[in-house]
């Protein structure tokens, strides 16, 4: 299993891609972000009521929330897998965030901030918002996401890391499978 992710190619018994090596997957919306709201561009931020973008989402225009990656390290793979995900964070380092994503600020003296992780994740996740931090990145990266709960599976799996098997079946269950 392991060198299908190290860079070898498998056609998907669901999606009938193929796939070549491992590859992220991404959540389009915090758990608590309802169907309903459209995915507007960055440039269409408000402040008021209910807004998602491919980065920000505020809610009722007092929950606002930042598109980030949770990387958790695979088993003799060379590269983390990634798993696009939110956090909230407080408006505050909300607004610093925004102030510095467009002309990819560094950040420097900022973060990391503490926010409460977003997104379900089969598998992991069945039950949120729980505790993290947001470790802005410069260059108009996206943050990680690190869990602050040492006993949660997410925090495990981000510090021991997952088996190529493990990654396999989370692809699966998002209708990612080795045919």
């Amino acid at each position: 299993m392991l060198e299908l992710l190290n860079g070898g190619s498998w056609k998907c018994a669901q999606c009938d891609v193929e796939h070549h090596g491992m590859f992220d997957l991404a959540a389009d919306r915090p758990a608590q972000c309802g169907e309903d709201i459209p995915i507007e561009p960055n440039s269409a931020i408000r402040f008021d009521g209910d807004f998602l973008s491919d980065d920000f989402c505020i809610l009722a225009g007092e929950d606002f929330f930042v598109r980030g990656v949770l990387e958790i390290p695979v088993h003799g793979a060379a590269e983390k897998f990634g798993f696009g995900s939110w956090s909230t964070l407080s408006r505050k380092n909300f607004d610093i965030y925004v102030a510095g994503f467009d002309d990819g600020g560094h950040y420097a003296d900022d973060g990391p901030w503490f926010g409460w992780f977003s997104t379900w994740i089969k598998g992991y996740v069945d039950q949120v918002p729980f505790e993290c931090w947001v470790y802005p990145q410069p260059d108009r990266q996206r943050p990680t996401f690190v869990i602050d709960n040492d006993a949660h599976p997410l925090a495990m799996a981000q510090e021991d890391g997952i088996s190529a098997e493990k990654l396999l079946e989370i692809y699966a269950s998002y209708g990612h499978e080795v045919s």
